[in-house]
Formats: structure tokens, sequence, C-alpha cells
């Protein structure tokens, strides 16, 4: 049912008929009823059989007598929660964004990035094997990253969609290796034999403790670029030029807790590795703490709860490293809920704070938030600035990561100048269109 808004709404668009506005809200609205209550129905049906894991094949993409490539759908305990949390949030935020979307020039456009999101989550949490996981992950991203640029008549939206987009990439390269890796070794991506035939968690896989770090890290990295773990952590800010109901689903809900998801299907791997388990650890940790401090020095809310977010995101898979597995799924469902409801509220709150203050009187807000620190006056300097800086993980991205790349395809650049000049006789005109070109890509980046 996910796949009907984008077929119908996408058709219509295209066709330059679009539908109205509650036509397409109820297009959606209705088709997520009905995905929910098939999920409900599943539930039901699992646990009147005793059932705690079952797959479903749709189809092979290629068999050869090594390795094989299905679309395969798999419930248990971890998909079906995640999946209904998925509809819920997304039928909510769906029923907010026809009112906060009214009469917007993209109206449209967005509730058709809505459902491609929305179908993303659904083949995201249904997915029984790194294939079918990929492609939901990929339709997660894209729709993430044009929703973030959607006001694209401002160059800032689009600078920051593009940054997004680009640490999307890091993050979707590191499942894809990881997803080649798991082939090699085993032949296969299926998560039910690969973890284990029963319910989840499963059991630990055939691989050796090696195997589980190398791919486990590759699998960490991809869960550090889609839910802003640092040093990706620059990203998550900028998201939040989208509009608020993408902001609300993305960025506070759904979309920042796919890379917990992830390690949480993978949890099996991650015990054949004591150092892979303290390495996520520490990661969760250690951006749970920077987010914290980023969250307390942000000059407006959006971007202040995406830190409280994101802080929480940290201390989630801190707890999956420590090799819990029923209490961060809870953490998760729990916070999603929470967070969804503060950036849909997120635009009413200064009033509320106005209202506030002028019940119970400024001066005495004032003196209520002013609180004593313990910590010298210089180390309480340093932490505001690491703070407001947000770590300076994008100054480190910039000069550690795009500036190398940029210098490598300028050299490239002026080795196919030097190569054309050299056929035509004459200085190349292509050449100095490509090198405007990655000049508007580093102002961009």
């Amino acid at each position: 049912m996910s796949a009907l808004p984008v077929v119908v709404l996408g058709a219509c668009l295209l066709v330059e008929r679009p539908l109205s506005e509650p036509a397409t809200s109820r297009t959606v609205g209705w088709s997520l009823g009905f995905g929910l209550l098939a999920a409900l129905g599943v539930c039901v049906l699992m646990l009147v059989q005793g059932t705690a894991h079952f797959t479903v094949l749709l189809g092979e993409w290629i068999s050869v007598p090594a390795f094989h490539f299905s679309l395969k759908l798999l419930f248990d305990w971890l998909s079906v929660p995640f999946l209904m949390l998925s509809l819920v949030l997304c039928g909510t935020i769906g029923r907010f964004a026809q009112r906060y979307m009214h009469r917007e020039p993209g109206f449209h456009r967005f509730y058709v990035l809505f459902a491609i999101f929305t179908l993303g989550m659904t083949v995201t949490s249904l997915a029984g094997n790194s294939e079918t996981l990929f492609t939901g992950w990929e339709m997660v991203g894209l729709s993430s990253a044009l929703l973030v640029s959607f006001f694209q008549e401002r160059m800032s939206p689009v600078r920051n969609g593009l940054r997004v987009w680009s640490v999307y990439r890091i993050s979707d390269a590191a499942l894809l290796i990881a997803a080649v890796a798991l082939h090699g070794m085993r032949g296969h991506g299926d998560f039910d034999e690969l973890f284990g035939v029963g319910p989840w968690p499963g059991s630990p896989p055939a691989l050796t403790a090696m195997q589980a770090l190398v791919v486990g890290l590759l699998l960490l990295t991809a869960a550090a670029g889609k839910s802003a773990l640092i040093p990706f952590s620059g990203w998550l800010p900028r998201a939040m030029e989208g509009p608020t109901p993408s902001s609300a689903i993305f960025y506070g809900a759904l979309s920042v807790h796919l890379g917990a998801f992830l390690l949480l299907r993978v949890s099996p791997l991650l015990t054949l590795s004591t150092t892979l388990c303290v390495i996520i650890v520490l990661w969760g940790l250690s951006t749970a703490g920077l987010a914290a401090l980023a969250a307390r020095t942000q000059s407006d809310i959006k971007s202040a709860l995406s830190f409280a977010s994101l802080t929480q995101v940290g201390l989630i898979v801190a707890e999956i490293g420590c090799g819990l597995r029923w209490i961060p799924l809870i953490h998760l469902i729990g916070h999603a809920c929470l967070r969804t409801l503060q950036f849909v509220r997120a635009p009413t709150l200064l009033q509320d704070y106005r209202a506030m203050e002028d019940a119970i009187g400024r001066g005495l807000a004032s003196a209520n938030s002013s609180q004593s620190s313990i910590l010298p006056v210089g180390l309480r300097r340093l932490f505001y600035r690491i703070a407001h800086e947000r770590g300076y993980l994008d100054a480190m991205l910039n000069d550690r990561l795009v500036a190398p790349f940029l210098g490598l395809f300028r050299l490239f650049d002026r080795l196919e100048r030097r190569w054309t000049d050299w056929l035509s006789g004459q200085a190349s005109r292509e050449s100095d269109q490509v090198k405007s070109h990655s000049e508007l890509t580093e102002e961009l980046l």
C-alpha cells in the first residue's frame, strides 16, 4: 500500500494534472491507514500462531551458482514494531502537513517526496536481505536530500541539501561495500540465514571475529552517516532548512534512527567482536556528549531539538554496543514519538514562551534561567566555543575529506585541459566551463 501514493501522485504530476490538496492528503492517508491495519493484522497473527519469524520471497533478481540476489521481506519482532511506528508517525505528519503546507507552491511535490520516503521506510523496515535493505535505504536518502532543498529558490537550502546528499553517499557506499563483503563471505545477504533462523535477535553468524570486525565497521560507518553520528553531525542542523513536517518525521523521528535500526538488525554480528562493541559504545557516547553540548548553544528551536534528538540516538547506539536489544528498541520507539510531538509544536513554542513570560514576569523568568556553574570561566568558554562550532566537525570534513577530492578533480581537469589543448592546437573553451563548474561545486560544499 505504501507504493500506491508514489504511483498515483507521481503519475498525476507527470501528466501535469495534480490532484487537489484534500485528494492528495486523502490518498496518502488512506494508503497509510490500510498499511497500518495490515501491519496490525500481521502482528496479531504472529501472536496467535506463536510465530516470531517468517519471510516472504517476492522474486529473484539474479541467481548464479555462487550468488543470488532476491527481493525478500522479513517479519519479526524488530521489523513489525518499527514498521508500525513508521506508518503511525508518517500518517500523523501527513495529516499535519495538509494544513501546514496549505497553498504552498510545492504542496504536491512535497507529498510525492513524502510518499517516496514512506515507501523507503516500509521497505527498509521489512528488508529480509541486504539488497532489499539497500533499496529502501536509497529511497529514504533521496527523499530526505530533496526535501532539505525543498525551497530551491534560495541558495542556502540547495547548498545544505547537497551537503546532506554528500554525507549520505558516504553512508551508502559503506553499506554497499558491507553487503558485497557479506556476499563474498557467505554467498548471500539473507538476514534470516546469515544471523540464524529463529526469533530476533537470532544467533551469531558463522563468521570469524576479524570478518565481523571489518563488516561491522563498515555497517557502523553507514549507520553514522545516516544517523548523523560524529564526525557527520554537521549535516543535521543544515537539514532544518526543509519544511517543519519533513524535519519532524525525518530528523526527529525516523530517518535519524535508521542507523540504530541497522545496528539492531545486524546485532548478532556485533557479538562476535568485543573490539567492535567497544568502538560502538565509545562512538555513541561521544556523539551524545557533543550533541548535548551543541543543543545548549543553538539559537533556533529546530536546531536545538535536532541536537537533543541526536543525544538520544547516541545513547541508543551505546546501548546496542553494550549488548542490549529490547531496551534500545523501546528507547527508539518512545524517543521517536516524543520528538515528533516536539517538532510539530516547534512553530508555536516561541509564542507559548512569550505567554509564559507575560504570566510570571520577565525578571523572574530570567532569574530562574540563570544558574551558577562550578566550572571555571575559561573552561566554560572553551566548552561554549566547541559546542557553538559543533566540534569543528564541518571544518574538519572540509579540510580532510572535501579539499583532497577537489584537489584531485582539479588535477584531472588540468590534465584534460592539456590533452584537449594539444589535440585541438588551441585553448579549449569546454575546459573553461568545467573549471567554472568545479569552482561552483567548491562554493556549494
